[in-house]
């Protein structure tokens, strides 16, 4: 076992399921891939793969191999990672991860801040899903609701995430101003497809709106914004879109309840490099101007 190369190879033909797709990410020649595969099936005396017309099927002994593939990628991942975040200059890749609604808040940031230092490259991640500090994946990362509790990050609260209920003028014009919870029954909701995330707000939406009544329903924060500003229906938004967009109208006081809290999250072997700590201070800043009050 002392060739990681064929390992590696083995590992991607398990991940893609093909000869060729192995090849295409390890960037070698098909012919390649097979001679390693081959190579390793004969050191080990077992098959790994079945073939088929298909492609490549991983035996018991394969899916193993998988796994101790998976582990050495991920490894070799964080140190990489690591890597591009150390030292001392303020130059290379800024990686920034956030949830999609706040990329109105954080692109101005990243943007003020790659110009104040233009060796810096800002690859600025949106997404729900939380990205491994742990294996480099990000040096910043922006999370709303309970406090993280990764081991070896640094949390920091950012604020409040703060959540209003509105309405487009248009929707308003057209079906009147709900004048507390009892009157809500009338009217019609912009809410997300999946009912069963657990937000706080979106609990106080189950809970006082029939499903039924949320007419227009979407997978992501962006379409859920655009939707209520057309007057689709009532939604929850992030207050901070007011600043933008100064013709919403707030359909009920905001509830404590509602929001969360927003944190700042670090790998603590990159939270003290120039790099981090630079956009951390500035990003901390910039941030006193997101209150909508």
């Amino acid at each position: 076992m002392d060739n990681w190369d064929e390992i590696r190879t083995a590992y991607q033909v398990a991940r893609m399921g093909t000869v060729s797709g192995a090849a295409e990410v390890l960037g070698v020649h098909h012919a390649t891939v097979i001679r390693h595969i081959d190579a390793l099936e004969t050191k080990l005396g077992v098959k790994l793969f079945q073939r088929h017309a298909r492609g490549y099927t991983p035996t018991e002994a394969g899916e193993d191999m998988l796994r101790v593939g998976k582990a050495t990628d991920d490894q070799f991942s964080q140190l990489e990672g690591r890597i591009k975040g150390g030292g001392d200059a303020m130059s290379g890749e800024l990686v920034v991860t956030s949830l999609e609604s706040m990329s109105p808040l954080l692109v101005p940031v990243l943007t003020e801040f790659q110009e104040a230092h233009p060796d810096i490259v800002v690859r600025y991640l949106t997404g729900t899903r939380l990205f491994r500090l742990e294996y480099g994946e990000a040096h910043v990362a922006l999370r709303a609701g309970p406090a993280p509790e990764e081991l070896d990050n640094v949390v920091q609260s950012l604020g409040r995430l703060e959540i209003g209920l509105f309405a487009g003028a248009a929707y308003i014009d057209k079906h009147g101003m709900p004048k507390n919870e009892d009157d809500l029954a009338g009217h019609r909701f912009v809410g997300p497809d999946d009912s069963r995330i657990k937000a706080p707000f979106l609990q106080w939406m189950n809970d006082n709106v029939k499903r039924d009544q949320v007419v227009f329903r979407t997978t992501d924060s962006l379409a859920n914004e655009n939707a209520v500003l057309a007057g689709a229906g009532i939604g929850f938004l992030p207050r901070w879109v007011t600043l933008e967009h100064p013709e919403l109208v707030e359909v009920f006081p905001a509830r404590p309840e509602w929001s969360g809290q927003l944190w700042l999250v670090t790998h603590v072997d990159l939270h003290r490099t120039t790099k981090v700590q630079g956009f951390l201070s500035f990003l901390k800043e910039r941030a006193k101007g997101w209150s909508c009050e």
